[in-house]
């Protein structure tokens, strides 16, 4: 059939009408290749416009049109958002603390300070609600992704009817981006096996420069672009990512200026500190040091810290200063030597925490130099949760002793003391800093039930917008509340669908009334929120919060059973609009209204997925999950595999294994790791040795590490050419967590060393390093003797590995 010319421009008319119903604000002649639209957003992706141009049977007498590029709102600004990690409300000198944070403190001159702000008192929780603007539990992270579990509320998946603020944003023409911590990627997805899809990329963000997990080192981290690990460290001494990931994200904005100008961008950036590892470099630390912010002890530090809240107007003054806790000992009944110990873990923490402001406030200054300040909406967060107690009562030289419930005495961490934050240390600061850190309120990290574990400072500016420089706003606000407040400050509405699944609402409240100096002393419009972590659980309604008394302590890791998770919680109530530091606790007086609110709090739970309440950790933590490795007791390999995260690498934790490696040796000898998991910080090894100045080289060897306290080690021969069979045999004293056992190491069916542990590593080797095969990435496992420098590439060749597991043992002590 032959087209005719009035056929076509009708179906040209009609294109254009659908064009027309799509667009909101168009620019440029309609068709040219610089035309642009921005869409209503309700449908994500948009659908594709029809052709809107003419079809005739030559080219020549045809007109091309060309679909329009999608952009955001006229006016739409960038966004910079910047959120610390376990931070602790009273650290940052912006809300009365002694730490110097300028680049916060900028924020706050230039728009306002928010005093009664909210977390989930947990990191992956807190990062999961606020790139959905929902609870935690209604996307999947009741708790942290390693202690998932089967219940929607907990398996640290988030769903697809609840998409973050980065598909939004890019599917409404912003570059999106995310630099630093991503502890929302299921650790059971975290291989190079995928899938991809709740990794930064797979979750709308464009670009990702960052690590995957719950921490990292900062000298040598688990450092990703997009999917891809790099090294960028090895080789290059005094590389720290604090200032690695900055220098990154200035050239992502300034490259994005220079491509596209005017086009806006979503920065989410998340730096892994203040969470251990507390790893500034030496220059911080000794400009903390010298400071001396820490010399009069954690007790003294509150006092300072809340008289300074009370000049600043941090805390109204009304406002009381919570009593120390029996718990933790009082900083005068400490000896010389703890107290010695305890100022260097603070300064370090100091100075990580300075440092990391410190590069922060050159992405701003990135931004302003870029000529890019004035059109930003800048939301500096401090803290992803409280300060955390999790070094223990004396702090740890190594966060994974803590992790495997084991104190370092004190006398034992002045081994590191010389080198405290440096990469020879994975460290952490004693409890008592922590509950300073978060003046002044009770409690800590892990916390969900009282403000120091959920109390987060936050700056926010936007020059021409935010008109109140310098102002204090009071209301009470949540962490999902973010997206809500930058999509309105964006124009863009939340959409109906997201790849064609309907989207459920947004559930928190816009902070951008605040904004009006009018307002300064409206209402919060987030009147209810619940709280909930690990059985601890809270309730804020219209200035009320009903709160349970934790049961289990922070900086402990027991093993003992919880009480009953309904029945065997006391239950506090504060009016917080006149007593904002949850000091008068009123339960005894009005029991009413605590019954009223407790009603809530479970009316609350029901509907955000925090049902079934579970008070559980080490069952939580070795609890089965969804892996690549689920099921499997023996692996193969061969040649090299870098980078296999423990969720995709056999565990050899708590049973008995056996390894064996089929390897043909050149001429001449060879060296290097033939598999190995951990690093210097806990694992083990299977390798030919390094030697000294070529003595020695070429013995078998196999180490095990425990938590960087005590190596063992089983040599072998220097192996001659040709092939060789070797075989570490391991078999467990168990059942239990940590038991020791006895390992034979053999060559060529004969045995050549045999060796026996007391202990074993009980829960987890480091999660920053990873299972390799033929070579070492990140740390080595040896130290001082065997040690080598990695990677220590195997230089003969692996024609066959295998790990056979045998079934694991009973997960109890």
């Amino acid at each position: 059939m032959k087209i005719s010319r009035s056929m076509l421009a009708g179906v040209a008319l009609l294109a254009l009408g659908c064009v027309s119903a799509w667009a909101q604000q168009a620019a440029g002649v309609p068709g040219s290749p610089g035309a642009t639209t921005t869409i209503d957003g309700k449908q994500l992706p948009p659908p594709d416009p029809k052709f809107g141009g003419v079809i005739e049977e030559r080219a020549s007498q045809s007109k091309p049109w060309w679909p329009p590029r999608v952009v955001p709102p006229k006016g739409a600004p960038n966004v910079l958002l910047i959120m610390t990690d376990d931070q602790g409300f009273g650290a940052p000198s912006t809300f009365g603390g002694v730490i110097p944070t300028p680049a916060m403190d900028r924020i706050a001159r230039d728009g306002l300070r928010y005093t009664n702000f909210h977390s989930t008192s947990l990191c992956s929780p807190t990062r999961a609600a606020i790139i959905t603007g929902r609870n935690h539990h209604s996307v999947g992270f009741g708790v942290v992704g390693e202690i998932a579990t089967g219940f929607p509320g907990y398996d640290s998946i988030i769903p697809i009817e609840k998409g973050t603020i980065g598909t939004i944003l890019r599917e409404n023409g912003y570059a999106t981006s995310w630099f630093g911590k991503d502890h929302n990627t299921p650790s059971y997805q975290s291989s190079q096996a995928g899938p991809f899809n709740q990794w930064p990329n797979g979750m709308g963000f464009d670009y990702f420069y960052g690590f995957v997990g719950g921490d990292a080192s900062q000298w040598q981290p688990n450092l990703f672009r997009n999917t891809t690990a790099i090294y960028p460290f090895q080789g290059n001494p005094g590389w720290n990512l604090e200032t690695a990931m900055a220098d990154e994200a200035i050239q992502y904005i300034k490259q994005l200026k220079e491509i596209a100008p005017g086009k806006p961008w979503l920065v989410y950036y998340v730096p892994g500190a203040t969470h251990a590892p507390h790893h500034p470099t030496p220059e911080w630390v000794k400009k903390i040091g010298d400071m001396h912010l820490f010399d009069a002890g954690w007790n003294k530090l509150r006092e300072t810290i809340f008289a300074n809240q009370k000049r600043l107007g941090i805390m109204p003054e009304n406002a009381k200063l919570t009593e120390w806790p029996k718990g933790l000992p009082e900083w005068d009944s400490l000896s010389f030597e703890d107290k010695k110990l305890f100022i260097k873990q603070a300064d370090v923490y100091g100075a990580y925490l300075a440092y990391a402001d410190h590069e922060i406030g050159r992405v701003i200054q990135a931004v302003e130099d870029l000529g890019e300040l004035d059109n930003t909406l800048i939301i500096y967060i401090g803290g992803d949760n409280g300060a955390s107690a999790e070094g223990m009562l004396n702090g740890t030289p190594n966060e994974f002793t803590t992790f495997n419930g084991v104190a370092v005495p004190v006398k034992d961490q002045f081994l590191w003391y010389p080198f405290w934050g440096s990469e020879r240390t994975f460290p952490h600061f004693a409890a008592g800093w922590a509950w300073a850190m978060d003046t002044p309120f009770k409690w800590v990290k892990q916390v969900a039930s009282h403000f120091g574990g959920t109390a987060q400072g936050v700056a926010m500016s936007w020059p021409g917008h935010i008109k109140d420089l310098g102002g204090i706003r009071r209301q009470f606000h949540h962490v999902i509340d973010i997206v809500p407040s930058i999509l309105e400050a964006a124009g863009i509405p939340a959409p109906d669908t997201i790849n064609g699944i309907k989207q459920l609402p947004i559930e928190g409240v816009s902070m951008t009334y605040t904004w009006d100096k009018a307002n300064a002393n409206a209402p919060t419009r987030h009147t209810t929120q619940y709280f909930e972590m690990l059985g601890n659980r809270a309730i804020y309604h219209d200035g009320w919060v009903a709160t349970t008394t934790p049961v289990t302590l922070p900086w402990e890791l027991s093993t003992a059973t919880p009480p009953d998770v309904i029945t065997g919680y006391n239950w506090e109530l504060y009016n917080v609009n006149e007593d904002p530091t949850q000091f008068n606790d009123l339960a005894t007086r009005m029991p009413e209204k605590l019954k009223q609110m407790q009603d809530l709090f479970y009316s609350e739970a029901k509907k955000y997925n925090v049902l079934p309440l579970d008070n559980s950790t080490l069952a939580r933590w070795n609890t089965p999950r969804p892996s690549l490795t689920a099921g499997l007791t023996e692996f193969t390999y061969s040649g090299e595999l870098a980078g296999t995260p423990a969720s995709a690498a056999p565990s050899i934790l708590n049973k008995s294994y056996t390894i064996t490696a089929e390897v043909t040796i050149p001429e001449g000898g060879a060296e290097g790791m033939i598999v190995t998991e951990g690093g210097r910080f806990g694992g083990y090894g299977l390798f030919l040795s390094k030697g000294e100045f070529g003595f020695g080289r070429g013995k078998v060897v196999f180490l095990y590490n425990l938590l960087d306290l005590k190596r063992s080690t089983w040599e072998g021969p220097e192996l001659d050419a040709g092939k060789h069979t070797i075989v570490f045999d391991f078999k467990s004293d168990g059942p239990g967590l940590g038991k020791g056992g006895t390992g034979v190491l053999s060559v060529d069916g004969k045995e050549v060393a045999r060796n026996s542990l007391e202990h074993t590593t009980p829960i987890t080797f480091p999660e920053d390093e990873t299972f390799d095969v033929g070579q070492d990435t990140r740390t080595g496992v040896a130290m001082l003797e065997y040690r080598y420098d990695v990677p220590f590439k195997f230089t003969g060749k692996i024609n066959k590995l295998t790990i056979k597991l045998e079934p694991a043992q009973e997960s109890k002590r």
